[in-house]
């Protein structure tokens, strides 16, 4: 049995879920999300519990069975809490700012980088050498970190480019000389 899937999702006050057929809708303090499941997963909601339960020992179901339950746990934290990622941007002349909606990304190109985030996501920029994406979908939010990440993701010899806080950026010797 997969541990993670066995595992009951403790729903919060404030919280409610509703799941119809395979359809699970969380509604809390932060938003509403909606998600799509596997039909063969079985999803009960008893009290301020939810449990997700598997119709047999397939492979098939045995692989979807954990997930599930982890996916239903984020989207109950995401609209209780949110989520957040914070990057980092080392490198001389490299900055960012908030203008409006957008942040405007100065990054050792010959142009400025504009980004607009997407419906339902947050991005803050406390410093100009630090950004803060927030939003209450998980996988959202991981997927415009990158996305920012990657538009100077750090090198290995001087560390320059945008890294999450918590990365550690293995460091190269550069050349040496006869």
């Amino acid at each position: 049995m997969s541990r993670i899937g066995k595992k009951p999702v403790v729903i919060p006050a404030g919280v409610t879920v509703t799941v119809e057929n395979s359809t699970v809708t969380v509604k809390g303090p932060k938003g509403e999300l909606t998600r799509e499941f596997n039909p063969t997963m079985a999803i009960n909601v008893e009290g301020n519990e939810l449990t997700v339960t598997r119709p047999n020992d397939e492979k098939a179901n045995r692989t979807i069975h954990g997930t599930t339950r982890a996916l239903i746990a984020n989207m109950v934290e995401g609209v209780n809490n949110g989520f957040a990622k914070t990057l980092d941007i080392q490198g001389v002349g490299y900055r960012a700012q908030k203008q409006g909606n957008k942040i405007v990304l100065n990054l050792g190109y010959s142009h400025p980088i504009e980004y607009t985030p997407e419906q339902g996501i947050e991005v803050e920029v406390p410093t100009n050498t630090q950004i803060i994406v927030r939003g209450i979908n998980k996988e959202r939010v991981g997927h415009v970190a990158a996305l920012i990440r990657s538009y100077r993701q750090p090198e290995p010899y001087k560390g320059k480019g945008i890294r999450y806080s918590d990365e550690v950026v293995r460091r190269k010797e550069g050349k040496t000389g006869k």
